[in-house]
């Protein structure tokens, strides 16, 4: 039977093509990144695959200022982070961003130690394999640092990280093998380092690592990095979160000791060698392991800024 025309043609094609394009539009809308919103706020953005939480913050008086990415510690509170990071940002106008990375899908070998290489407590020298470099999670703050710098509508945003504690360990491995355009790399108060050399295994040196991951080239480069040590004189104690392990008692017995080990370590190869070495010693008098305080001194806003 033929269809009764209803004299209305191509209105129900007209129809479905408005529709098509009022979900088009949505769906376009829905993924449009926005720029963070002035004060603290909470975003989730998808890393290849992968959803990050980031806390953010900020001020009111933002002026489009360097951006600040913030590595909380072993309890995983970015949220604290982020606000401990708000003073520095109100006086020196920066954007905050605190990514969360829980313990269920970056335990201590992803986190702490990059994702580079799973590896024993150890400081032997023995072969390690190496993951690839894709998956490492420096690469991951790389590519936050490069999605906030897309949603402000400013690529190539100057950046810095900063990192306390389990922070300051993962910016180490960082700083060591990821490549990177950091203004400063902030490691505050870590309980173990990359050291420079060979002698020790990864994660607590380049030793068992593979070239040209363990090359000189690759020690050197390290050494030229923007790394800013910020040691708080009292971080003495053997508290819970101190890592113990073999490889990590060699660097020292606290981790005031091995920063101040580590840095000299750094210092002497360089000037051996004749390299570049722009690393810098920032001590914090009378401090212990508090992110909150470390972050509160003049000695952090030093850090971030002062030559």
């Amino acid at each position: 039977m033929k269809q009764k025309s209803t004299g209305h043609h191509g209105a129900p094609s007209l129809f479905l093509r408005f529709a098509l394009s009022a979900l088009l539009l949505g769906v376009a809308l829905a993924g449009r990144s926005e720029p963070i919103p002035t004060g603290s706020g909470q975003r989730t953005l998808d890393v290849a695959g992968t959803a990050i939480e980031l806390y953010t913050y900020k001020p009111a008086n933002y002026a489009g200022g360097p951006l600040l990415l913030s590595l909380h510690g072993t309890n995983r509170n970015a949220d604290g982070y982020r606000d401990y990071t708000k003073p520095l940002a109100d006086r020196l106008g920066l954007l905050v961003v605190a990514p969360k990375f829980d313990g269920e899908r970056f335990p201590v070998w992803r986190y702490q130690n990059g994702g580079i290489a799973r590896a024993s407590g150890k400081a032997d020298t023995k072969a390690v394999t190496v993951s690839p470099e894709s998956q490492w999670t420096g690469r991951v703050f790389l590519r936050i640092i490069e999605a906030v710098s897309a949603d402000e509508g400013r690529p190539g945003l100057p950046y810095y990280l900063i990192g306390h504690s389990a922070g300051g360990q993962t910016l180490s491995r960082f700083a060591a093998f990821v490549s990177n355009k950091a203004q400063r790399i902030v490691i505050a108060n870590p309980s173990t380092y990359v050291w420079p050399t060979r002698d020790a295994g990864f994660p607590y040196g380049f030793g068992g690592l593979p070239e040209p991951f363990s090359s000189d080239d690759a020690i050197r480069r390290y050494l030229a990095q923007p790394v800013i040590l910020l040691l708080g004189t009292a971080d003495i104690n053997h508290d819970r979160n101190l890592v113990v392990t073999e490889g990590a008692m060699r660097q020292g017995a606290n981790r005031y000791e091995r920063g101040l080990n580590a840095f000299r370590e750094a210092r002497d190869l360089a000037q051996e060698k004749g390299w570049e070495f722009n690393w810098r010693l920032v001590e914090v008098p009378g401090v212990g392991h508090s992110a909150r305080r470390m972050y509160a001194s003049p000695q952090a806003e030093a850090a971030l800024f002062s030559n």
